[in-house]
Parts: C-alpha cells; structure tokens; sequence
C-alpha cells in the first residue's frame, strides 16, 4: 500500500476509543507525531491520565481526556456530551475500541456484552458526533474490524446469543457488524463531507482478550506472539485511514496494511446492513429518520 507516512494532522482532532493501550494507543502516538490534537478515551483513570502523557511528550500539541466504559449506553452518550461540550471540531473519529468474552455476559443495558462493545458503541458514538464530524469537513470515520469478519454471520434471529452462545461467533458477528455498519454509512453520507472506512489491523500482540479467554487463546497465543505484529505495526492501517491524503473522499473501504480489500461477500448484503442498521437503532433507543 502507498502510505503518506509523514502526511501532517496539524490542527486536526481526532477522538480514539480504547486509546490507554494496545493499537488504540499506538494509533494515537502515530497521530501524536503527525500534529494532531487527541481526545482519547479509556475506562481507567490512572491508566488513561499516562496514556495522555505519553501522547503530548511524542507530540501532540494537546490531549482531551475522556473517561467512560462504552458497554454502557448512558456512558457513551456521556461522552458524546463532553466531546461535544470540549471539542470544536471533530476531523478523524476512530472506533478503536472492543475486546473478546468468551463467556456470555449482559451489560448495564441488558444487552450481550460483545455485540455492546465491539458494534453498538461505535454505532451510536458515531451517530451521536455525526453533526459535528459533518460540520468539520472533510472529516472521517475509521472503524477497527477484524479479518474474522469472514467467518461471521448476522443471526437475527439470536443476535445476542441468548439461545445459543459461543464467544468466537459472537466475536466473529461484531467484526462482521463493523464491516457492515461503515459500508452502511458510507452510503448515507457524502464522501466530500464524511468519508467511512474500515481497518483490519492483522494479527497483534495486546492483552486482547485476555479478560476471558477462550481455552485455544490461552494455549495458541503464547506459541503465535513470537509472530504477531506490534502494536505499533497494527496501528499503521489505523493512522493510514485516519491521514492518508489520498484516502480523502474515498469511503466505505475495508482497509489491511495491503491497501483497500475486499470484505466477506456477507459484508456487501446491503438488505442486511439496512436491517442491521435499524436493529442497532431500537438498541440503543436512537431515533432517526429513517
């Protein structure tokens, strides 16, 4: 892929999700030395306060704090009101944020804690910051998927896996609705004002899933790290989207450290992402012309 490695964000502002480690941090840090102004987010205080210091000492002419855990609803609309109250403008909104449970659990809402993380947080920050992302154009959205979006399958019929529940598939589903979602608002928006893309970061060494790991995790991972990318090199798809500028007007990408890709054919169902697109709307009660 032809990157711009060096292309410059100054007097950008980008919001990461899940930036006080692993890709997300590293995308910021690439950012960071790029010019732009951050505004990360992290569920942990002291965690996130040293992530921002190590953004402003690699660059960043100023870091916005932001605290929330995005299972929870009411915490993402939080946030979405201090970003809004806190940042004029809001050029690159990256949904960087999500993780693996091997174990079904339900969040504060209720809803399966996977699909809440990894899809439904991005869908509704993103729909709550769209006015502002579309008033600081050309602006865009970079949502982190996963090459397990090929083994996903939307079932709507158990979206949330209460009849039946394996933490891969579930994985595999909210990667898929990553993949879905940006094509979906790729077709909604005009790609002069808001472009929407999604990265695929490869196989990175993080504490990814370490929270509930699945049994093949706990006995493959230890044999793979050796052969997994850094997090730095993960992070490299993620800043190509967020900066490159031959990537500006260009939307609804799946994007690998190849270049532009193409997704699973499921991922182009366009009926599909329509009804995945209502469906998310009732789960996080947002009301849109539809």
């Amino acid at each position: 892929m032809q990157r711009t490695e060096t292309a410059s964000m100054a007097g950008r502002t980008v919001v990461i999700t899940g930036a006080t480690g692993g890709i997300g941090k590293a995308t910021a840090l690439g950012l960071a030395g790029r010019g732009a102004t951050l505004a990360i987010t992290g569920r942990d205080p002291n965690r996130t306060q040293a992530a921002a210091r190590e953004i402003r000492a690699a660059g960043a002419p100023r870091v916005h704090i932001f605290l929330a855990d995005l299972s929870s609803q009411a915490e993402v609309r939080r946030l979405a009101d201090e970003a809004l109250e806190q940042l004029p403008r809001i050029d690159v909104l990256v949904n960087n944020v999500g993780g693996y449970w091997n174990t079904r659990s339900t969040t504060a809402d209720g809803l399966e804690h996977t699909l809440a993380v990894n899809h439904l947080a991005a869908f509704l920050l993103t729909n709550l910051l769209l006015d502002r992302l579309r008033r600081s154009a050309p602006a865009r959205v970079v949502t982190v998927a996963s090459n397990a979006q090929r083994l996903g399958r939307i079932d709507f019929e158990d979206l949330q896996g209460s009849h039946s529940y394996s933490g891969a598939r579930a994985y595999n589903q909210s990667k898929l609705a990553n993949v879905m979602f940006t094509y979906a608002l790729a077709r909604r928006l005009p790609a002069e004002e808001v472009t929407a893309n999604a990265v695929h970061p490869g196989l990175v060494s993080t504490s990814f899933g370490a929270e509930d790991p699945a049994r093949s995790q706990r006995l493959l991972v230890p044999i793979l790290r050796p052969f997994m990318a850094t997090p730095t090199q993960g992070a490299a798809t993620s800043i190509h989207a967020a900066s490159a500028p031959e990537l500006q007007g260009r939307t609804g990408l799946y994007l690998t450290k190849k270049g532009p890709t193409k997704s699973s054919p499921q991922s182009y169902d366009e009926a599909a992402g329509t009804r995945l697109w209502q469906v998310s709307e009732d789960l996080v009660d947002l009301v849109q012309s539809r």
